[in-house]
């Protein structure tokens, strides 16, 4: 594979490592962290180590202690080595971070914990583990246990090509700290997206700005690790390289291109295609976009029984609610209010919220917000939901209803939207509804990724 020449997929295609270890940032940031070994562990300075133990940072260092507050060891890193099939707690672990879903849990994992200072004197922890056991959990966190075997063979699948396709982009990546697209201010215009490239000294992190990956608690089933095994090393490849295999919880019944979210260019394999049995058009204007969205197609994305989603989706995702349609309304003072506290920008009084450019799934990837004392022009799509939510809309496939008073002023805003997520790559919940319908793992791949090749990397 042309990838080859990146140092990680080498040591694949050497034979070095049949299945490697990678590094996953748990918490950051963190001043102090409570952890509970479940078993037997090392520390680096030989100790042996179960049990409860706090570590803070002091002195420019971190210091561990046990339960009874006795100190252990002062480093700038502490790792506990795993001495078998022991695992670890972590305690007040934050989830769905800065989305309507956001908590806290208490989660266990297995592998090797690692606790490194950072130059602003706080902690990450992070978890060293083999990638397959890193899958077991990111499947049973981004969907239920008790998913189709399929379904969870297809998630495998793109989880272990999206992990292998970013550490490549980030071993290439000449600014591997950069959180997010540079800014283009002029004319008052402001483009904004989100990639993985900010992590730089673990490799992915273990939330929704990845994969979510929470641990062994969310293992309930024999499922995942089935599904792993299963499909041991495989991805998929496009033209010999391994696929960027984005993927997003609804797609609303079309699925979106990889440049309405993310750089300007065209990836073959991440085009627009119909969540369905049959091809639906694309969304080329604002006439489109107003019968689509007000629309219930079906699609395999579209489904409201409680049983399916409860079969398919985690708890705290079944708390989302209407999300193949949805509507949100807004008093004007009260989005004028979230659109200042979440970009930092005071607009006045909002006139206007108008869709300057689509993407073929409905979703507006170029917004211009008109206020009596500016009109900014913002996009692409992650930041449109950021700026129109507390948290974050379900996407940006979505129509703007204006109310207003005689003299023409605004009263409130209405969205009405379609889908959940950015709707790139495969659509969550239409796979999982595809393989309760009997679908492959191969179709469902197929469906959703035009063009890609199963290959062996291990």
């Amino acid at each position: 594979m042309g990838t080859k020449s990146d140092p990680f997929l080498k040591k694949l295609a050497s034979g070095q490592s049949a299945c490697p270890l990678i590094k996953i940032g748990i918490m950051d940031n963190k001043h102090e962290v409570e952890m509970d070994l479940k078993g037997a562990f090392t520390l680096n300075n030989d100790t042996h180590a179960s049990g409860i133990f706090y570590a803070k940072t002091q002195h420019g260092k971190i210091s561990l202690y046990d339960k009874n507050k006795n100190i252990i060891l002062s480093s700038n890193e502490i790792v506990f080595k795993n001495n078998g099939d022991s695992f670890f707690t972590l305690f007040h672990v934050k989830i769905g971070i800065d989305f309507h879903w956001e908590k806290r849990e208490k989660q266990s994992f297995r592998g090797d914990l690692i606790l490194k200072k950072r130059m602003d004197e706080t902690i990450a922890v992070i978890n060293e583990i083999s990638l397959e056991d890193y899958l077991e959990s990111v499947i049973s966190s981004e969907m239920n246990s008790t998913a189709p075997i399929e379904f969870l063979k297809a998630h495998a699948i793109i989880s272990r090509s999206w992990f292998i396709s970013a550490i490549h982009k980030k071993n290439k990546s000449v600014k591997k700290t950069r959180p997010f697209s540079p800014q283009e201010t002029e004319n008052n215009t402001i483009i904004k997206w989100y990639e993985q490239e900010g992590h730089d000294i673990y490799d992915v992190c273990a939330d929704d700005h990845c994969q979510r990956y929470q641990g062994i608690t969310k293992i309930t089933t024999d499922n995942p690790s089935k599904a792993v095994k299963e499909t041991y090393g495989l991805v998929l490849t496009y033209k010999g390289e391994i696929c960027d295999t984005r993927y997003s919880k609804a797609c609303g019944g079309i699925t979106e291109e990889y440049k309405t979210a993310w750089k300007d260019m065209d990836i073959p394999y991440l085009k627009s295609i119909s969540d369905a049995e049959k091809a639906y058009k694309p969304i080329e204007d604002e006439e489109d976009a107003r019968l689509w969205i007000l629309w219930r197609p079906n699609a395999f994305c579209n489904v409201d029984d409680i049983n399916i989603l409860k079969t398919i989706l985690p708890d705290f995702d079944l708390k989302t609610q209407g999300f193949f349609r949805w509507k949100v309304t807004y008093h004007r003072q009260e989005l004028e209010d979230i659109i200042k506290k979440r970009s930092g920008h005071d607009l006045g009084t909002l006139i206007d919220i108008k869709p300057i450019k689509r993407g073929p799934s409905g979703r507006v990837f170029l917004l211009e917000i008109t206020g009596t004392k500016k009109t900014i022009t913002i996009g692409k799509e992650l930041e449109i939901r950021r700026w129109l939510s507390h948290t974050h809309l379900l996407s940006s496939a979505f129509i703007v209803e204006t109310k207003r008073n005689p003299s023409g002023e605004a009263e409130s805003f209405t969205f009405f939207g379609a889908g959940w997520g950015h709707g790139v790559g495969l659509c969550q919940i239409g796979a999982g509804v595809m393989a309760i319908k009997g679908y492959t793992a191969q179709e469902i791949l197929r469906h959703y990724f035009p063009d890609t090749k199963l290959e062996k990397v291990y």
